[in-house]
């Protein structure tokens, strides 16, 4: 693996949140728990997409986890309660559901360098991202039906768009695992590499994707996700073109005649 000078956005406590030449990586920090996510996590991982969404000089978002045995094993269960994963206050939160939400919206693409397992809730992560580059030790699987849970909403649809009916319903059904190959074959995987290469192939994806178009790729992430998300991935979608229409003269016309107190002169051209 080549090394890399990789710069910290910021102080976590069960996160790494740093930054390599346009690359923002997010590393979950729990190797100890097989980067089972808590509440913590969470909000963590919430508030580093938010700076990633936010700072041009971020093109490309790498999602991992810690170590060399697990990208994450879900939420932690040693923290579940009636209602969700409680925190430090007490409260029980899903708000794994809001990150899901984030991955799909966030303007620049999302790279999931799965280092190992990625089980139930950790699954459904790499699921939401863009594309998911895998170690040959990766394994994937459910096991929410198994230790009482469920994910209804990307983790189920999202899953059954991309490996078909029959197959998600056994990933859910049966809470088999499966291999990093038997991942790629159904689709769930871009590519499968060598563990020591993993950050290698992850970044040069990244940075073959920096070369491109960054309108293009928002717009096209927005399209991909529009049919799928509903109204609001319309939504998302629509807000990209307003985004576009008010960099056009047509626009900016229509807001200076509005402070100018003056009829908009429109021209299409």
């Amino acid at each position: 693996m080549s090394q890399r000078n990789w710069t910290s956005l910021g102080d976590f406590e069960e996160i790494l949140f740093d930054y390599y030449e346009g690359i923002a990586r997010i590393t979950i920090n729990r190797p100890h728990k097989r980067n089972a996510f808590t509440p913590l996590t969470v909000d963590e991982m919430s508030r580093a997409l938010d700076v990633c969404a936010e700072r041009r000089d971020i093109d490309v978002v790498l999602l991992t986890g810690a170590g060399d045995v697990a990208f994450c094993a879900g939420g932690d269960m040693n923290v579940k309660g009636r209602g969700g994963y409680v925190d430090s206050k007490g409260v029980p939160r899903l708000n794994v559901l809001k990150v899901q939400k984030q991955i799909r919206t966030l303007p620049k693409p999302v790279i999931a360098m799965v280092n190992g397992y990625a089980i139930g809730g950790g699954h459904v992560l790499h699921l939401v991202c863009d594309l998911t580059i895998a170690s040959e030790n990766a394994i994937f699987g459910q096991t929410g039906p198994r230790v009482g849970s469920f994910d209804a909403g990307f983790g189920a649809s999202y899953l059954a768009r991309i490996v078909g009916q029959k197959k998600a319903r056994e990933i859910w059904f049966l809470c088999r695992k499966y291999s990093a190959q038997e991942a790629e074959q159904m689709g769930m995987v871009n590519k499968v590499v060598p563990l020591a290469e993993l950050e290698d192939e992850a970044v040069a994806w990244a940075k073959q994707m920096q070369e491109l178009s960054p309108l293009a790729l928002r717009m096209i992430k927005a399209g991909l996700n529009a049919e799928l998300d509903g109204q609001a991935g319309i939504q998302q979608l629509a807000g990209d073109a307003t985004m576009l229409y008010y960099m056009l003269d047509e626009a900016q016309e229509g807001g200076r005649a509005f402070l100018e107190k003056r009829k908009p002169k429109f021209t299409l051209k």
